[in-house]
């Protein structure tokens, strides 16, 4: 195939396809044969126009692909081959600025989020780089992951909301055995935190929601680890706490969507000298008024949670390989089709059943 076939978002809520030329890979470089790509909620935001990008773009993050025409430059600065089939990382990595050197390469300097995978223009390079394709462009400053053998592409895209919830849920806060962990959220990665807190040992792990559209998410919460999910418009989070456990938590991980209420939910169930981890985005939507007293009289920590490392994502694709329990996370698949691709997306931002796990198979 000399041209891959990809779905360009042109403008909000225009999602065309289109054949772009696939290049020889330059130095270093290599191709990415697409198997799968998952759909996250920042892609609807993207498709809507709530979430603003480098239109027009070929939009999709959550990538996993078989490597082809591998440069030997990349074989041996990656440590895989053709016919590898590889998990993609969001971010590029320099390797030489302040933020790469010290670990944090999802704020790289030469990189970052304006040639991010799923948000770069068209315009840029071949064009090649989201996943809603057949192929993209592996740069040399690309990082990948080799999946478990025998794992299904579509069930590896996991990689990248389990990735989350490694580092939001367990590494960042440093959740140990025995603490009180409350999850914010029951999106894909709302769940994942809850599954890693109770894989890390916490005695008591609540997950929250809100509203009906959410009832069977905290169900299937308590199936894959929390200790109970509730929804917040119907009980107090905060009295359930302190009768569950005794207290407040330990550490609160935010990962809710547009509802800057929820921070200041999360400050409330905190403990004294506990760890709140905000990963959710508000976009336009933000608090008119909060008193950081409340963080100064609790003294707390507030960790921001911008985007996850090759360390998580290792660990996330370990645990689809070790653990059962993410296999009951339903799925729902779609061709590589503008209509069927526009359709789930605007079922994931306005659907009364919403596809928690959308994945697109080429």
């Amino acid at each position: 195939m000399t041209k891959a076939t990809v779905l360009v978002l042109e403008t909000p809520n225009r999602l065309v396809q289109r054949d772009i030329k696939i290049p020889a890979p330059g130095p270093g470089e290599a191709i990415l044969r697409v198997q799968a790509c998952g759909l996250c909620g920042s892609d609807h935001e993207l498709y809507s126009g709530a979430m603003p990008g480098s239109l027009p773009l070929v939009p999709g993050h959550e990538v996993v692909g078989t490597i082809e025409n591998a440069t030997d430059e990349f074989v041996a600065s990656h440590g895989v081959a053709d016919r590898d089939i590889v998990a993609l990382e969001v971010f590029q990595r320099c390797g030489k600025c302040d933020a790469c050197l010290r670990g944090a390469y999802p704020l790289c300097r030469t990189h970052g989020m304006k040639d991010s995978y799923g948000n770069t223009s068209i315009s840029v390079g071949d064009g090649l780089w989201g996943g809603y394709a057949t192929h993209l462009v592996l740069t040399a400053d690309s990082l990948v992951h080799p999946i478990p053998a025998g794992m299904d592409p579509a069930y590896a895209t996991l990689f990248n909301p389990l990735g989350a919830g490694v580092r939001w849920g367990q590494v960042l806060p440093g959740v140990k055995q025995r603490d009180v962990v409350a999850v914010l959220g029951p999106g894909l990665r709302g769940l994942s935190a809850a599954a890693v807190a109770s894989i890390a040992g916490a005695k008591f792990t609540l997950l929250t929601g809100a509203g009906a559209r959410d009832h069977d998410r905290l169900k299937l919460g308590e199936k894959l680890g929390a200790t109970i999910g509730v929804d917040v418009t119907t009980t107090d989070p905060k009295a359930l706490l302190k009768e569950q456990t005794g207290g407040l938590a330990d550490v609160v991980v935010d990962v809710t969507a547009a509802a800057p209420a929820a921070f200041t939910q999360a400050i409330d169930l905190a403990r004294p000298g506990g760890t709140v981890v905000v990963a959710g985005t508000r976009g336009i939507h933000t608090l008119r008024d909060f008193n950081p007293d409340r963080l100064v009289l609790k003294e707390l920590t507030v960790l921001g949670a911008r985007g996850v490392d090759g360390a998580a994502y290792a660990r996330a694709l370990e645990l689809l390989d070790t653990e059962q329990r993410f296999h009951a996370l339903p799925r729902t698949i779609s061709p590589l089709d503008a209509a069927s691709v526009a359709e789930l997306l605007g079922d994931m931002a306005h659907g009364n059943d919403p596809p928690l796990h959308a994945v697109i198979v080429p």
